[in-house]
């Protein structure tokens, strides 16, 4: 009699109707609020689409994909206890977790700007990370420059 396996949320990801990629379509996901699943949907098209006018030689899937794929940290830091004190370790990212948190930091820079749709914003925000620039690289950069500060006690690893 074996364990029954659990599979993961993700796993159950249908991928998006337009780009057929679960990417997008973890994406949507994240972007939602309040179940409103069609809002978000047509917040991100309109947003690839503003991204399709800016540029119109590339694909505006690929600009997407570029931009989670910049924006993907490979170090962090994780607290760990130790003889009654908390020290901060740096620690390798997972793949899943990276594009999580890529995809998190994107959300999170969209949503602290003010002032304009958000369609617009998205589209700002992922041009800027696929130049290498914006809020989301900027919040990726002090994550690993926390981590590269905190070197000495990478001992503390588990």
């Amino acid at each position: 009699m074996g364990a029954k396996k659990r599979t993961a949320s993700y796993e159950k990801l249908v991928p998006d109707v337009r780009y057929n990629s679960l990417l997008v379509s973890k994406f949507i996901n994240c972007l939602m609020w309040d179940g409103k699943k069609s809002v978000a949907t047509r917040v991100f098209y309109q947003a690839l689409d503003q991204i399709r006018k800016r540029m119109p030689d590339a694909d505006p899937l690929q600009i997407f994909t570029q931009a989670v794929e910049n924006v993907k940290p490979t170090l962090e830091v994780r607290s760990r206890r130790v003889g009654g004190a908390n020290y901060q370790v740096p620690m390798q990212v997972k793949p899943k977790r990276a594009e999580s948190l890529a995809i998190r930091w994107i959300i999170q820079a969209v949503r602290a700007k003010t002032g304009r749709p958000t369609y617009l914003k998205l589209a700002d925000e992922l041009l800027a990370a696929y130049q290498r620039q914006g809020d989301a690289m900027a919040k990726r950069e002090q994550t690993i420059k926390m981590a590269e500060a905190n070197k000495a006690f990478s001992h503390f690893a588990w």
